[in-house]
C-alpha cells in the first residue's frame, strides 16, 4: 500500500487507520478459528460498507488489530461501529459457546483505540500487525 492514492469521483485520498480495541473483561475467546472466522468477517464488512480492512491479526486472543483504508466520507466512528457490532452479532450466532464466557451479550469492549496512518509508517504498522498472529497460541 505504499503511497497508493485512491481516486474517487469527487477526491483522491490515502487515508489510513490502525485500530485496536478488546474482547469485553479482556476475556480469551478469540482462539483460531474464531479469529478465522472474525478476518472473514471484517474484510466482508469493510467490501459491503465502502472501505477495506488491508490487514488484520488477533493478538493474545484478547484483542483486535486492523489497518484500515476508508475514503473521506466515512468517519473512524462508522467503522468501527460497523466491524464490531456487525462482527459481535455475526460471531455470537455462529459461536452461541461466546455467551459462556461473555453472559451480558457483549462480545467487544466499549472502547476502541484509533490512530492515522502515513505513507511513511505504513510499513512498520502493517509489520507490528503480522506480529500478533505469534501472541495468540
Amino acid at each position: 500500500m505504499k503511497n497508493k492514492y485512491t481516486h474517487a469521483r469527487t477526491c483522491v485520498y490515502n487515508i489510513n487507520y490502525h485500530i485496536v480495541w478488546c474482547v469485553k473483561y479482556r476475556r480469551k475467546v478469540l482462539k483460531p478459528e474464531i479469529a478465522n472466522r472474525l478476518y472473514e468477517l471484517l474484510k466482508y464488512i469493510g467490501e459491503k460498507k465502502g472501505f477495506t480492512v488491508a490487514d488484520c491479526k488477533v493478538g493474545e486472543s484478547d484483542h483486535v488489530h486492523c489497518f484500515v483504508s476508508a475514503p473521506p466520507k466515512i468517519s473512524v466512528t462508522q467503522i468501527v461501529k460497523y466491524l464490531k457490532g456487525i462482527s459481535g452479532n455475526m460471531l455470537f450466532k455462529e459461536y452461541p459457546c461466546l455467551r459462556e464466557h461473555l453472559w451480558k451479550g457483549q462480545l467487544w469492549n466499549g472502547s476502541y483505540f484509533c490512530e492515522t496512518i502515513g505513507s511513511t509508517s505504513e510499513e512498520n504498522i502493517l509489520r507490528y500487525i503480522e506480529r500478533q498472529k505469534n501472541c495468540q497460541l
